[in-house]
């Protein structure tokens, strides 16, 4: 009955067929490493995401008025609302984490270069989409992070020669943030974006199954096949990967649920403290900061004294991150068949990253304005300079076929 059943689907809809060339029948490299578990742990993130959003959105209030409120009774009234609530915002922080090293990933492994340039940018768009998701989200529990963190980034649109007055006006919906901006907030976050962010999700998934995935040596598997058409070094994705997916879930879920049960709001960081205050628009916090995940761009506006250059500077930093395939020079694609600076470059880049980070969660000084200014000149080095370290270095040989 069950065959039956499929084939009177398969001549309507191609259910089998997506199964077979996205799961059954898609050969993997059979090296994949830890690094490789984090694109299905961005998608599992992502669906708790949604899933927990839906619940909140039944009980909460997208007013200025009531929103604050709102958000307490889901908190203490609501069955099972607390949890819901941190599976939501810690989900947020947890879903930077799992992103962030699925770039360095990317970057490790030369996983933007020909041909997965298009998965890459669509892999940045998405990027592009969950800071706009996390901002706009950001707003509404209407504490006083929220209003004046979100009152600070949109009134940076307002450096913009000639239209920055108008813009930043047309973003509020009012001449200063109120609740027609958090009820638009909440439409974007609630419904645009998630769109928009599923189906570049689609869209990055079905590039990546098109040209295949890469792996730690930067081998393209395709070039060796048996009489059959399967890759020498490949392996089903189902259920060899699906299982081994399975293992890296079962391990992120532990360490994301002692996270929810004990530490939900990570000393402030995923949940800031003056956010547990109404929204004043006449008190503002003694220090006001993004949430961490935004925390390196906004040191890099900091560090720039003019305003207007600060704004590019930051809008570049993200920018720049959608050019790198074609910045990239080198012959090879591998961390592990690259020059030696290459290898110092990468560093320096994570490590000015990290601190960019840090810097942008604590108050100015002179001397960390100094070391911000320092670690956004690293951080734009990396990538200005890599058509020319990527061409210049000596590379190491790559083996023909994948070494495990």
């Amino acid at each position: 009955m069950m065959s039956k059943f499929m084939e009177w689907v398969d001549a309507r809809f191609p259910a089998t067929k997506m199964w077979e060339d996205h799961l059954s029948k898609y050969y993997a490299p059979k090296n994949f490493n830890f690094f490789y578990f984090f694109g299905s742990l961005a998608l599992l993130v992502l669906v708790n995401q949604i899933v927990t959003g839906v619940w909140l959105t039944m009980s909460y209030t997208p007013s200025a008025e009531e929103a604050f409120a709102s958000v307490e009774y889901i908190m203490r009234d609501v069955e099972y609302g607390w949890i819901l609530r941190y599976l939501h915002s810690t989900g947020a922080s947890a879903f930077f984490v799992v992103v962030y090293l699925h770039m360095f990933r990317g970057l490790l492994y030369g996983s933007y270069q020909k041909p997965r340039e298009l998965v890459w940018i669509f892999g940045m768009l998405i990027y592009l989409m969950l800071m706009a998701e996390a901002f706009m989200g950001y707003l509404l529990p209407w504490g006083q992070m929220s209003y004046w963190g979100a009152q600070v980034i949109i009134s940076l649109f307002g450096a913009i020669p000639v239209i920055g007055a108008d813009l930043t006006q047309w973003i509020r919906g009012d001449y200063l943030i109120s609740g027609i901006t958090l009820n638009r907030f909440f439409a974007l976050h609630v419904v645009a974006l998630p769109i928009v962010i599923l189906g570049l999700v689609v869209l990055h998934i079905l590039a990546l199954h098109e040209v295949g995935s890469n792996n730690p040596d930067g081998v393209d598997i395709k070039k060796k096949k048996d009489e059959n058409g399967i890759p020498l070094d490949g392996i089903a994705f189902h259920p060899y990967y699906t299982v081994k997916d399975i293992v890296g879930v079962v391990v992120f879920l532990f360490i994301f649920c002692f996270v929810i049960f004990f530490f939900p709001e990570m000393g402030g960081y995923f949940l800031e403290k003056p956010n547990f205050e109404a929204a004043n628009p006449f008190k503002t916090p003694a220090h006001i900061a993004p949430v961490w995940y935004f925390t390196p761009f906004y040191a890099i506006l900091r560090a720039v004294p003019d305003k207007l250059l600060g704004v590019i500077a930051m809008g570049g930093a993200i920018a720049v991150l959608f050019v790198l395939p074609w910045l990239d020079r080198s012959p090879v694609k591998s961390m592990r068949y690259k020059g030696w600076m290459s290898k110092v470059w990468l560093l320096i880049f994570c490590v000015s990253f990290v601190i960019l980070g840090v810097l942008g969660v604590l108050a100015p000084t002179p001397g960390r304005t100094l070391l911000s200014q320092v670690c956004t000149f690293l951080y734009f080095a990396y990538f200005i300079l890599m058509p020319f370290y990527t061409k210049l270095e000596k590379t190491k040989p790559v083996p023909e076929r994948v070494t495990g």
